[in-house]
């Protein structure tokens, strides 16, 4: 499994730091990589810049690779769903392309067009915030997948 997350626009230092870290820890698990596209913002309106951004992202999804768009309108899928998750899509051997849209969020033709769509809930994140929560959570997939302690959830013990 090849794990690439997707993104329209630049980490400022400390997300940076923050997803760095995250990244370095996934590949203990997995081959991923992260792929950046510039953001749109002399599109002229929100529309056109999503648009422009969508036709960017659609260009550097990996051919074969099974596409995920982060939006609100996606289901919630709680730590160990994502662990679920992870783990058949490596059992089958599908590389999976997680896209992180820019300050105005995906294009909603962008959207459905994805095979899956994840939401991180109903709060509004900065875009920045959400590849590193996207991250982290990747890395918590994992080691819940392998029962390793960095995951301190299940029963009883609140909601993962």
């Amino acid at each position: 499994m090849e794990l690439t997350l997707l993104a329209v626009g630049r980490l400022r230092p400390y997300y940076r730091e923050a997803a760095d870290e995250y990244l370095g820890r996934i590949r203990h698990y997995a081959r991923v990589s992260e792929s950046e596209i510039r953001e749109a913002a002399r599109a002229g309106s929100v529309a056109k810049q999503r648009s422009e951004e969508a036709s960017r992202l659609r260009t550097r999804i990996p051919e074969g690779s099974i596409a995920v768009a982060l939006a609100r309108e996606g289901q919630p899928w709680s730590s160990s769903e994502l662990a679920r998750r992870l783990g058949a899509w490596q059992q089958q051997g599908r590389d999976v392309t997680l896209v992180i849209g820019g300050s105005f969020g995906l294009d909603p033709t962008f959207q459905s067009e994805a095979a899956q769509r994840w939401s991180l809930g109903p709060l509004t994140l900065p875009h920045e915030l959400a590849r590193v929560v996207v991250l982290e959570q990747v890395y918590r997939g994992f080691t819940i997948l392998r029962g390793e302690p960095y995951h301190k959830g299940g029963p009883g013990a609140g909601r993962s």
